[in-house]
C-alpha cells in the first residue's frame, strides 16, 4: 500500500512535459472509448444487421449481450496487460492495447452481416467485441498509472481526472460522428451501410493516436524502480495472492467502483437506450439529447478531480452512488413526462395490465430464437407488449385462463392456441394484435414519441443531472485506485477492480436492466439493478473504504 505523507508533496508543480503526458495519454484512451461504445450507439442498427435471424426483442438483448461481451473480457485484459505494464513499462503496454482495439474496430467496419454470411457473422462481430474487450481492459489502468506516477502529489485528483474524461469525450467523439454520418447520408441509407462509416473512420484516429504516444518516456517512478530493481517478478500472485494487497483489491471493486459503474452506465447508456427503446424517440433525435448533456456534464469530471484533491476521494464518490440509488425512480419517470408526454399521460389514465396465469408464461427472451412466443395466450398477449415497449402490471388468473389485456376499460382476449391451428392461428393473432393497437391509439398510447411535443430543456436537464452523477462518482476514482496500491504492482492490482466493476456490473447492465423489463413488462423495473448495487457500495464504502487522497505514491 502507498504511504501516508501529509507533509507538503514531493513533486515540483506541473511543467510542460507533464501536460503533454496528460495530453498524448488522454488523446489515445479517448480513441479506445470511441473505438468501444460505438458499438453501443448503434445497437439498434447492429441488432437489424447481424442478429436479423431471431425476433426483434430477443435480436435487441442478443445485440446488447455482443456489447456486454467486450465487457465480460476486460478484467482478462487488465490481467494480462496488467501483468506486461508492471514488469516491462506502462508506455509500450498502452502502445499495444491500441493497436488491437484500432485492428478489431475497423475490422467491425469492414464485415459482412447476417443476409450475407449467416450464423458467421454475429460469432464473428462477438469475437471482435472480446478482443476490444481485452485491449481496455489493459488501456485503462496503463493511462491512469501512467498519469498519476507523472503528477504532484496533491494534484493527482486533478490530474487523472483528464483521464475520466476520455471515457465521457470518446462517447461525445462517437456521437458526433454518428450524428454526423446520419444528417450527411439519410436515414435508411445510414441503417442499410452508412454505419460503417463511424467504424472505418477510426483507422485515421488510431494513426495519429499511435503518432503522440510514440513521442512519450516511461514514467518516472516506474523507472525509478526498475533501475534500484525493487520491481515485482510476479505482480499478479503478488497483487491478489496475499491478503494484505488483495484485500484492498476488494475493498475496491465493492466499496467504489461497483457502485461508480452502474451510475456511470445507468447515466450514459441505460438513459439512451431507455429513451430509444422504451419511450420511443428516434435514434437520431435520442443521440442528439445524450450529446449535449455530454457537453454540459463533461467539465465536471475535472471539478470533481479537483475538488478530491481539498476534501479526498471517498465522500464525492459514496455522496454520488448514494444521490443516484435515490432519485433514479423519480428521474426516469420525469424523463417519461418531458420525452413522450402522450405515453407518460396514457399509462396514468389507460394503465395496461396483463390478466394470466404466470405459471403458463414464457420469459420473454429467446436464445435461440426458436420461439415465436404463438404457443400460449399469455405469450401472445405479453410478446406483443413487449415488443411495443409498453408497460403493463400482470393480473394473476387460475390455471388454463385465456390471457386478456387490459387497456383502460377495454379488454381484449388473446386467441387460445388450443384452439386455432396454423394459418387459423395466425390470422388470429394478426387480428388480436391490429385490435390492440387500435385500442392503444384510443387509449392515447403514441406509436413513438412526437417530436414537438417533447419538453427538450426539461429532458436535457434530467440527462445532464445523470450525467452529473457520473462526474462526480468517475472523476476521483482514478485517482483512488492508484493510491491504494504500490509501485511495484500497482498496474496489475487497480485495473483488475476497475475491469470487474465496469467489464461487469457495468457492462452487463444494458442487458440485465433490459431482459428485468421484458420479464415483468414493467418499463422502471430495469432500475432496480443499478440502485442495489450504488445501495451496497455506499453501505461497503463507508465501513471499509480507505481515504487516500494524502498518500505519496513514489514508496
Amino acid at each position: 500500500m502507498a504511504t501516508t505523507n501529509d507533509a507538503m508533496p514531493k513533486h515540483h508543480a506541473a511543467t510542460g512535459s507533464e501536460k503533454k503526458v496528460i495530453l498524448a495519454s488522454s488523446l489515445g484512451t479517448v480513441f479506445e472509448w470511441y473505438d468501444f461504445y460505438l458499438y453501443g450507439l448503434l445497437a439498434t442498427v447492429i441488432s437489424a444487421q447481424f442478429f436479423s435471424g431471431v425476433n426483434e426483442t430477443t435480436g435487441f438483448i442478443f445485440a446488447l449481450g455482443a456489447f456486454a461481451a467486450g465487457f465480460a473480457v476486460r478484467p482478462f485484459g487488465a490481467l494480462v496487460f496488467g501483468r506486461l505494464g508492471d514488469l516491462v513499462g506502462r508506455k509500450y503496454t498502452f502502445l499495444v492495447t491500441m493497436g488491437l482495439m484500432g485492428f478489431a474496430t475497423f475490422t467491425v467496419g469492414i464485415l459482412p452481416n447476417y443476409a450475407s454470411i449467416g450464423v458467421a457473422a454475429p460469432i464473428m462481430l462477438v469475437l471482435l467485441r472480446l478482443l476490444q474487450g481485452l485491449a481496455l481492459g489493459g488501456e485503462y489502468g496503463g493511462a491512469a498509472t501512467y498519469v498519476a506516477e507523472h503528477a504532484p502529489n496533491h494534484k493527482r485528483g486533478l490530474y487523472t481526472s483528464f483521464i475520466q474524461t476520455t471515457a465521457t469525450l470518446g462517447l461525445f467523439a462517437a456521437l458526433l460522428v454518428v450524428i454526423g454520418t446520419r444528417t450527411m447520408i439519410g436515414e435508411d441509407a445510414f441503417k442499410d451501410w452508412g454505419w460503417r462509416v463511424p467504424f472505418l473512420i477510426s483507422v485515421l484516429l488510431l494513426g495519429v493516436s499511435l503518432w503522440i504516444r510514440m513521442q512519450l518516456q516511461e514514467s518516472p517512478v516506474f523507472q525509478k524502480m526498475k533501475e534500484e530493481g525493487t520491481s515485482s517478478k510476479a505482480p499478479i500472485s503478488e497483487a491478489f495472492g496475499n491478503w494484505k494487497n488483495g484485500r484492498f483489491v476488494l475493498i475496491a471493486l465493492l466499496g467504489a467502483v461497483a457502485g461508480q459503474a452502474v451510475v456511470w452506465y445507468t447515466g450514459q447508456f441505460y438513459a439512451l437506450f431507455f429513451l430509444e427503446k422504451m419511450l420511443m424517440v428516434d435514434g437520431a433525435t435520442t443521440n442528439i439529447l445524450i450529446a449535449i448533456a455530454l457537453a454540459i456534464g463533461t467539465p465536471f469530471f475535472v471539478f470533481f478531480g479537483w475538488l478530491s484533491d481539498k476534501i479526498g476521494r471517498k465522500p464525492i464518490i459514496l455522496a454520488g452512488c448514494a444521490l443516484a440509488a435515490l432519485t433514479y425512480f423519480p428521474a426516469f419517470h420525469a424523463l417519461t413526462e418531458a420525452a413522450n408526454p402522450a405515453l407518460a399521460k396514457a399509462q396514468a389514465t389507460a394503465p395496461v395490465s396483463v390478466v394470466v396465469n404466470d405459471n403458463e408464461c414464457s420469459v420473454q427472451f429467446d436464445p435461440v430464437g426458436r420461439n415465436k412466443f404463438d404457443s400460449m395466450s399469455c405469450d401472445i398477449a405479453k410478446s406483443f407488449l413487449a415488443k411495443g415497449g409498453i408497460s403493463y402490471s400482470k393480473v394473476e388468473a387460475p390455471a388454463g385462463t385465456v390471457a386478456e389485456i387490459r387497456i383502460g376499460n377495454t379488454v381484449l382476449t388473446a386467441p387460445d392456441p388450443a384452439k386455432v391451428k396454423g394459418d387459423e392461428r395466425k390470422a388470429a393473432i394478426a387480428k388480436f394484435q391490429d385490435e390492440a393497437r387500435a385500442a392503444l391509439a384510443k387509449a392515447g398510447y403514441p406509436a413513438k414519441a412526437n417530436p414537438d411535443e417533447i419538453n427538450t430543456p426539461v429532458v436535457i436537464a434530467i440527462l445532464t443531472y445523470l450525467v452529473l452523477l457520473v462526474t462526480a462518482v468517475y472523476g476521483p476514482i482514478a485517482a483512488l485506485l492508484v493510491e491504494l496500491f504500490p509501485t511495484r504492482i500497482r498496474y496489475t492490482a487497480m485495473s483488475l477492480p476497475y475491469h470487474i466493476g465496469n467489464g461487469w456490473f457495468g457492462g452487463f447492465l444494458p442487458t440485465t436492466a433490459f431482459a428485468m423489463v421484458a420479464a415483468t413488462g414493467d418499463i422502471y423495473y430495469g432500475l432496480w439493478y443499478p440502485i442495489i448495487v450504488a445501495g451496497a457500495t455506499v453501505v461497503i464504502g463507508l465501513m471499509f473504504l480507505p481515504e487516500t487522497f494524502r498518500r505519496n505514491i513514489d514508496s
